[in-house]
């Protein structure tokens, strides 16, 4: 199973549309998880027309969004259960923060945001993974998207765009 991973598309606030090459990397992908500071509702849509979505909200989304989507929700996926969650605060120890966040509640993967700082590493047997911005690199050396890869267990990969 293949599962796209995005995060903190800030459309149209960062860029008019989401990159193309964004449909490129996530073609056959089973699902499509979201980490929010997604902004306007019309990225849900565009990602649909790959896949399924599962969102959450983020700080900078609005209001409609924030009446839609939950702040956190645990995704079952190929017989994995993943974390999904936005963050908050500073980038210095918010995968500390979203693995508080999940404590106790049986996931075996955590994706997360808003740092924009692609981030792929276990911690306390839990795979950590922030996408990074596919459209602002505030914090960031570069844009990027994700795929989690489940095959006896879970995988990340971080796509530079």
């Amino acid at each position: 199973m293949r599962i796209g991973v995005i995060s903190d598309t800030h459309i149209p606030t960062r860029a008019d549309r989401l990159p193309e090459a964004i449909f490129h990397h996530f073609k056959g992908v089973d699902l499509v998880l979201h980490a929010g500071d997604i902004e306007d509702i019309m990225v849900i849509y565009d990602l649909e027309e790959i896949a399924p979505v599962k969102a959450v909200v983020g700080n900078m989304d609005p209001y409609e969004l924030r009446e839609e989507l939950p702040v956190k929700r645990i995704v079952k996926a190929g017989g994995i259960n993943i974390g999904l969650i936005h963050g908050w605060g500073e980038p210095e120890g918010l995968p500390k923060r979203v693995l508080e966040a999940f404590l106790g509640e049986n996931v075996q993967c955590i994706v997360f945001g808003h740092s924009h700082q692609p981030f792929n590493q276990e911690i306390q047997g839990i795979l950590l993974f922030n996408p990074g911005s596919p459209t602002d690199r505030v914090f960031a050396p570069y844009n990027s998207i994700g795929i989690l890869h489940i095959e006896k267990g879970i995988k990340g990969e971080i796509i530079r765009l």
